[in-house]
């Protein structure tokens, strides 16, 4: 782990939990493109409102990062890279992007919270993500729904 934040904070977490002391080493990422959004996913996670992150399956496989897998965790920072918090994943499912539901939107917990505002918003994250590799969205592709619990 090269972030130094991150790897105190972990360090913190096992000397509390040491049947995690053999876990693989956790992911260090924040969540967004953009300083507002990873900073306001942030918040949302320590205020105990945001419990999920989507991603779209085309742009993990063009950037030959595997899929999410229960148990993995994670260690979310703001966009300066500081380590904010630590998550783990409880749920991980692949759905068409036409059929995510309002559950799955308050979940998120991304703007008013609505699935309105989640296909807006992920329409246009998954645009800007796919334009690098000269793909598009479309209402079929395949989204990769992560669900977590914050641990620390």
């Amino acid at each position: 782990m090269e972030n130094t934040s991150a790897r105190n904070m972990w360090g913190n977490y096992l000397k509390n939990h040491l049947e995690d002391v053999f876990h693989e080493t956790p992911k260090t990422m924040c969540f967004g493109n953009n300083e507002h959004d990873a900073n306001e996913s942030v918040r949302l996670i320590q205020s105990g409102n945001k419990k999920a992150i989507s991603h779209s399956l085309l742009g993990l496989q063009n950037r030959n990062e595997p899929l999410p897998k229960i148990g993995d965790y994670i260690v979310v920072t703001d966009w300066n890279g500081e380590a904010q918090c630590i998550v783990v994943t409880t749920a991980v499912t692949l759905k068409p992007y036409f059929s995510i539901d309002a559950a799955y939107a308050q979940l998120e917990a991304n703007g008013d919270r609505s699935l309105d505002s989640w296909k807006k918003y992920h329409w246009d994250f998954f645009t800007k993500e796919l334009q690098e590799f000269k793909r598009e969205p479309k209402d079929s592709m395949i989204v990769v729904c992560q669900t977590f619990k914050k641990v620390n």
